[in-house]
């Protein structure tokens, strides 16, 4: 399995994703592509990885035990290997993505500029719940002023 090749497109992917969505407009075409096509994408890559070494259908990659996920060890075991490296990674993507477009389309819907946005989204894009955080902050007056915290 080449391991490399699978997180470079996957980075690749994320990167024109996060770019769509923070320079072009949000058509609802654009919204649902990037949430069904790229995150979907994303997930089932992380899905059929995940299950194919699991299952020790593919290759490891090298270091990598089994899968230990209650103890920092065992974590970090599974971070020594290719497979654990771009599954782990893969995740990431996938969920900040999810929670970009959660945040541009809740901006979107409470009146919020695309220019104060776009830093949001790139914390989120960069540092996935520093990006979420800095949202729940600034949405939380507007929600209140709206009396919508949907």
């Amino acid at each position: 399995m080449n391991w490399d090749a699978i997180f470079g497109a996957g980075n690749l992917v994320a990167i024109i994703a996060w770019a769509a969505l923070i320079f072009l407009p949000r058509w609802p075409a654009l919204l649902s592509a990037l949430l069904f096509v790229i995150v979907g994408g994303l997930c089932l890559t992380y899905a059929v990885s995940m299950i194919g070494t699991v299952t020790g259908l593919l290759d490891m990659g090298g270091g990598g035990g089994g899968m230990d996920f209650s103890s920092i060890e065992g974590v970090r075991s599974l971070f020594a290997s290719d497979a654990g490296v771009t599954i782990g990674w893969l995740h990431y993507l996938a969920f900040d993505l999810f929670v970009g477009i959660w945040v541009a389309r809740d901006a979107d819907a409470k009146g919020f500029s695309r220019i104060l946005q776009a830093p949001v989204l790139f914390f989120t894009f960069v540092a996935g719940p520093i990006g979420l955080l800095l949202w729940l902050i600034i949405r939380e007056g507007r929600a209140r002023a709206l009396g919508r915290w949907d």
